[in-house]
């Protein structure tokens, strides 16, 4: 009886975890607005160095620094870690520009498509197994990129690039299998030197935004706990909930920013469009009921 007991309070603190995570994910386009008034640019350097400092501070606390110091004389993996920084630096950058400049809803579509683009990875890269659901879900997906580009009469860059810079993102983190805040800690590392000459530069110049106004720079000070926070609610819900119910926790991100851009940022949101975010979420709902039918089936079997 305490073993259930015990077994239904990790639960309910991973849906916790989960909820806490994919919230703060989705109420980010909130906080880089605040930060309107600073470049993209400095927004983005910002956040790596503080992020670089969160990560470092919780290691040392979790007396598990030596595991960054190896990561970073391991070349081979350092090397990995630093193409994965630029993907992520690409991603950071691309989704703090796009909040600035009023574009939440096609953020939010580039976060719908991230797993179709990560199923992809897994087949065509992987050599996973693909059923006949999530294919179909995936044909429906690309109906829904394609209507998307013609609602938005350009192809919607903002969300390809967000999608395929972290679905690369996320395939070289599932080959490495490495700790979150290990990983981001080297990848933070590896743009320490040109994020430090770039802010040399703006005092320099005179154009820095830091330290202008208390607001503003405690805002940036704390980019890199926007950054990590949600991340460790995201281990958390990991390690004590089914890979399935993570899966099906992640819409609530690009849920919330879409509703962001078209109730708050009051976003163009035409016909056209609707159909195609209809198309992405038919997709993503046969998606999901492939996922929790595959995992019934799987906690059916005999051990």
């Amino acid at each position: 009886m305490k073993g259930l007991n015990r077994e239904r309070s990790s639960y309910r603190t991973g849906i916790f975890y989960g909820v806490s995570a994919y919230s703060l994910w989705g109420l980010l386009p909130f906080y880089w607005k605040w930060l309107g008034s600073v470049s993209p640019a400095e927004i983005l350097v910002h956040r790596g160095i503080w992020s670089l400092v969160v990560c470092l501070l919780f290691l040392k606390f979790a007396k598990k620094i030596k595991i960054f110091w190896g990561l970073i004389r391991d070349f081979r993996t350092f090397r990995i870690l630093a193409f994965a920084s630029l993907l992520l630096t690409i991603n950071w950058g691309t989704f703090i520009w796009a909040v600035n400049a009023d574009r939440v809803v096609e953020s939010a579509l580039g976060y719908y498509i991230t797993p179709l683009v990560t199923a992809c990875f897994g087949v065509f890269i992987l050599k996973e197994q693909i059923r006949s659901a999530q294919r179909s879900a995936l044909l429906i997906a690309g109906v829904g990129v394609v209507v998307l580009t013609a609602g938005y009469g350009a192809l919607p860059w903002i969300a390809l690039v967000l999608a395929s810079t972290w679905g690369s993102y996320s395939l070289i983190k599932k080959r490495l299998k490495l700790g979150a805040l290990d990983s981001l800690s080297v990848e933070t590392f590896v743009a320490l030197f040109p994020s430090a000459g770039y802010l040399i530069f703006l005092e320099i110049e005179g154009s820095a935004s830091f330290g202008k106004s208390w607001g503003i720079s405690v805002l940036l000070l704390t980019t890199g706990l926007a950054t990590v926070t949600p991340l460790l609610f995201f281990n958390g819900a990991t390690n004590r909930l089914p890979l399935v119910t993570v899966g099906l926790l992640q819409y609530m991100t690009p849920t919330i920013m879409f509703f962001i851009g078209v109730g708050v940022n009051h976003e163009d949101i035409n016909q056209i469009k609707l159909i195609g975010f209809i198309c992405i979420w038919i997709a993503l709902i046969i998606l999901g009921r492939d996922l929790v039918k595959s995992s019934r089936t799987v906690d059916d079997r005999p051990n």
